[in-house]
């Protein structure tokens, strides 16, 4: 075996050791065999992952071939001169006695498990002695003061435990006699497990750590030290496999580094949460049992906070002989997963119940069971309130806010009029005006949750004026409850992104949007339509909505179908401004074959037939189809501003040693087709640019949302590297757990100030920018103008009311609550008493072809949500085709149903309880109530008509006769 492959494996061997020995920037200094661009490399890899993943890439890269001469003991030299000398050591074949380094691994383990209760210390203090005792190095005493001054004591004590901790066994005795010497005696006692001052000798301190250990694992290391003594002989040159297999297997007792994000996720048995400076800051008053809102930027960390103080409450709450039950509200199913797998689940498994539930988890029990049973649960805020509700009608299984301890609210900025968070408080908010009366009656009060809200951006609403802003942030203050808002100075931890701006000149020509316009003027003539606004523009496709839905109340088919196609054309014009115009004629193509998809029935048991109207515009389509796929192969014709987006990428990835971006773009159409063209794109391929599109899981859109375990795989890999630029709607914006990026292109898209907080958040690693991509005149700059505007208003109106008098404050509050319920009591009285509507005097027809459909008496609802129709007469009207199952308690969802005559879809297939029922969507009708027709119904409930609930046994008994006679 050459001294080269021994030397290798030597290393490998040692591996997990040298990570948790090596400090990366001092022996980068030293190892001259390196490049520069490769220790660049490493030292981002240590800003931005930490020590422990930059140690990984360093011995990568001393691994490397071929070898220059010499360069195992360059390693070894450089480790040695950067007073990394335990590691060192380790290369030499020092290797410490087994029973010795058995019992440091133990010490090691007591900083690990302890280190929380050890973060109060003077750290400077005992920095300088730890100094004097050759603990520490000169360069990590400068570095550990320099954050004592820049980011507070706690994070300088978590530096000094982890340097202190590399040193040779003997640094435990050492480290408690500088505990005792500089009066730390509770973290002297803590450590040593007595405090009578006398020291034992270093063994016998040992076995005391090791009695304090939660498990034991001083055998297994010394069986491992064994093992590994009698497998290789260092200073003969040999190396056994079996040494290798050991160490391997004995991987999960070696040390961990302390604080390391890649270590945390390395010890799922780690209990600990462990909050930076102004993270602890922010909770105190939580921890204290106060409403407050915490407002921290994307990526400070607001999640972990929460679920520090989360632990803390339950400790509490256990301690007390209390219940603790702990609600987390998000406002989207993806949020759920994530704050469930990497946060609270990850930390509080081992000692409470935690669940998570959405309204597409498949349940097999019901939510309140499920708070019943579980210590900590994150909902999306629908379900919640659905329970309240339901415990407000008397129903058995609803949810009383009792039963709550603590309610944390993500992205608490949406609790607003008409949101559902708002609507969740507003039980809260009445409950604590009616303690106020039972109070005054000196009654007992009734228990509510302690509120805590999280969000990266308050907002100011439509505010231009200080004191409207301060009242819009008042009005969320009140809606929560909040004593107060707290906010935190990050330090060095704040990367304020470079914000450039890229404008790109209109085009002077667009042969390729000019023919579009040529075909939308053909059709507007041919129904005799003259829209006055211009094609292209948001304000058309306004137009167009009007036009339909009033042709469909005048039953005018071919008018109707006529500008559902301008409207796609209208798309594609706005699609080519931002994307490729291959990619717009797609989109055409796409929509055109839904339509002949959906004239075929399954199997060809029906032929629906299509209208001369639609194979009139059909042939239009396909007559300019190869002229549009002619322009589109001219480059000289494609839209500037996707050659600006493409300059910045390769701007980004040609000067960043690993860059990492995200694109936000405005539709779920241009996020997929920007994706295809940076994937088609040889020009990325040189710098090794690997896009994907992120987009919702709604289904408002026509576009095919992606589902949460879609989300989820294009997240993991973003973090893993497999994935380094992601092309985004609004969805990475808020909440989402998406590792930091060194640079945000905001492609083509008019935001709000929060949108724009959130996006800028996401490029908070260092040295980053955030990058405005946009065509002079469409109003993006001057958005972006009005958005910093409303930043730098929101900043100073949370400044005023964080200044204010606290009788001040509560007095605001409280007025702002008064006026809410008051509200929410009109609205509530008002919709009692408007006249709804008898169903017998609706009639219902299908929007596209205007085919009676049937009478309100014919439908009914199931669960207060799904209406039915299960008449005899209905089921001759419609197809069926299958889709992929969705499964809910009682009910599954396999399938579409559409208009036999036209083909138009009206809802979805539903299996209740085994009955197949036919649910029908507001959308797809138009609705006659007393002779007068609506077209603009999108929610049944703006209907205010009073149909029949569902009667499961009337409609199963019906089945089992016709069965029995069939």
């Amino acid at each position: 075996m050459s001294s080269d492959l021994i030397n290798e494996n030597l290393i490998e061997s040692f591996r997990l050791r040298l990570r948790t020995y090596i400090d990366v920037d001092p022996v980068l200094d030293h190892l001259l065999f390196l490049d520069a661009e490769t220790k660049e490399r490493v030292r981002q890899r240590a800003r931005t992952d930490g020590n422990l993943a930059a140690v990984n890439d360093l011995i990568d890269a001393v691994l490397r071939k071929p070898h220059p001469a010499g360069w195992f003991q360059a390693f070894v030299d450089a480790l040695a001169n950067a007073e990394c000398q335990h590691a060192a050591d380790y290369m030499r074949g020092k290797l410490p006695d087994p029973e010795v380094e058995s019992e440091n691994d133990d010490c090691m383990r007591m900083i690990e498990i302890l280190a929380p209760c050890l973060l109060d210390m003077d750290t400077k203090e005992l920095c300088t002695h730890c100094f004097a005792h050759q603990l520490i190095s000169r360069d990590d005493r400068d570095k550990i003061s320099h954050i004592a001054n820049n980011q507070g004591n706690r994070d300088a004590a978590r530096e000094l435990l982890k340097r202190i901790v590399r040193c040779p066994p003997g640094w435990y005795s050492k480290f408690i006699q500088i505990l005792l010497v500089t009066e730390h005696h509770k973290l002297y006692e803590l450590l040593v497990g007595s405090s009578d001052g006398n020291f034992t000798d270093e063994r016998e301190k040992s076995n005391q750590v090791k009695e304090s250990l939660e498990s034991s694992t001083s055998q297994e290391n010394l069986d491992y030290e064994d093992t590994l003594d009698d497998s290789i002989d260092i200073y003969r040159g040999e190396y056994s496999e079996d040494a290798t297999q050991h160490l391997s297997s004995n991987a999960d007792f070696l040390p961990l580094e302390l604080y390391d994000s890649d270590a945390a996720a390395e010890s799922p048995n780690k209990a600990d949460i462990v909050l930076r400076d102004y993270q602890m800051d922010v909770a105190k008053p939580a921890l204290e049992g106060e409403n407050i809102i915490i407002c921290l930027p994307t990526g400070s960390g607001k999640t972990r906070v929460a679920v520090y103080i989360t632990r803390q409450h339950l400790d509490h709450r256990r301690a007390e002989g209390k219940t603790g039950k702990v609600v987390i509200l998000v406002n989207t199913v993806p949020l759920v997963e994530q704050h469930y797998a990497t946060e609270f689940h990850h930390f509080l498994k081992h000692a409470y119940e935690v669940e998570r539930v959405s309204g597409k988890t498949m349940l097999k029990i019901s939510f309140t069971d499920i708070v019943k049973k579980n210590d900590v649960i994150i909902c999306t805020a629908q379900i919640l309130e659905n329970y309240l509700e339901k415990s407000v009608k008397g129903e058995d299984d609803g949810l009383h806010l009792t039963d709550i301890s603590l309610m944390i609210i993500d992205e608490c900025h949406h609790t607003k009029k008409g949101e559902v968070y708002n609507r969740v408080m507003m039980h809260y908010l009445k409950q604590k005006n009616m303690n106020r009366l039972l109070k005054k009656e000196q009654k007992e009060i009734v228990p509510l949750p302690q509120i805590l809200g999280l969000t990266a951006s308050l907002g100011v609403g439509n505010a231009t004026q200080l004191s409207t802003a301060e009242k819009n942030i008042l009005q969320i203050c009140a809606s929560l409850d909040a004593s107060q808002i707290r906010t935190g100075n990050l330090g060095v931890y704040s990367n304020e992104p470079d914000k450039q701006m890229v404008l790109v000149d209109p085009k002077e020509k667009d042969p390729f949007g000019d023919v579009i316009k040529k075909i939308m003027h053909i059709i507007q003539n041919d129904v005799k339509l003259s829209p006055t606004c211009e094609f292209g523009s948001q304000n058309y496709e306004q137009w167009v909505v009007q036009c339909e839905q009033q042709a469909a109340k005048e039953e005018a088919k071919d008018v109707r179908v006529c500008v559902a196609h301008l409207r796609w054309y209208n798309d594609a014009l706005i699609l080519r401004n931002t994307i490729r115009m291959c990619d717009a004629i797609k989109f055409l193509e796409k929509k055109y074959q839904e339509v002949l998809k959906s004239k075929r029935c399954p199997e060809d048991v029906h032929v629906i037939n299509i209208t001369d109207t639609e194979r009139k515009l059909l042939k239009i389509f396909r007559d300019n189809k190869m002229e549009l796929e002619k322009l589109s192969e001219n480059q000289a014709y494609e839209n500037e501003c996707l050659s600006k987006l493409q300059e910045n990428i390769l701007y980004q990835f040609s000067t960043r040693s690993e860059a990492r971006g995200i694109i936000f773009t405005k539709s779920r159409q241009r996020a997929i087709a920007l994706s295809h063209w940076i994937e088609e794109n040889p020009k990325f391929n040189d710098f090794e640019v690997k896009a994907a599109y992120l987009i919702g899981s709604g289904d408002q859109s026509v576009v095919k949302p992606m589902t949460s375990a879609e989300q989820k795989d294009v997240l993991n890999r973003f973090r893993s590297g497999a994935i380094n630029l992601l092309v985004a709607t609004s969805v990475a914006e808020e909440g989402l757990d998406i590792p930091a990026c060194n640079f945000v292109i905001c492609y083509g898209r008019l935001t709000n100030e929060i949108a724009m907080i959130q996006s800028q958040g996401r490029a908070r690693a260092k040295d980053s920018s955030y990058i405005v991509i946009a065509v002079k005149g469409s109003g993006v700059t001057e958005k972006e103008s009005v958005n910093e505007y409303r930043k730098n208003l929101m900043t100073k109106a949370i400044d005023k009311i964080r200044a204010l008098d606290p009788d001040k404050y509560n007095n605001k509050i409280e007025e702002f609550q008064m006026q809410a319920i008051l509200e929410d009591k009109m609205r509530r009285v008002n919709k009692k008493n408007s006249k709804t509507e008898d169903p017998s005097t609706v009639k219902l027809n299908c929007r596209s072809c205007g085919t009676f459909v049937g009478t309100g008496d014919d439908i009914q609802i199931i669960e207060e949500m799904h209406h039915v129709n299960l008449s005899t007469q209905f089921r001759e009207l419609y197809i069926q085709k299958a889709n992929t199952p969705k499964q809910w308690i009682d009910c599954e969802i396999n399938g579409f149903i559409h208009c036999k005559n036209c083909g138009q879809k009206w809802g979805t297939s539903m299996l209740h309880r085994g009955i197949n029922c036919p649910c029908l969507s507001v959308k797809n009708f138009v609705v006659t109530i007393k002779e007068k027709k609506f077209s603009n119904f999108t929610k049944w409930k703006d209907t205010l008509i009073r149909f029949q609930a569902f009667d499961y046994t009337e409609h199963a008994s019906n089945l089992t006769d016709e069965t029995a006679t069939v």
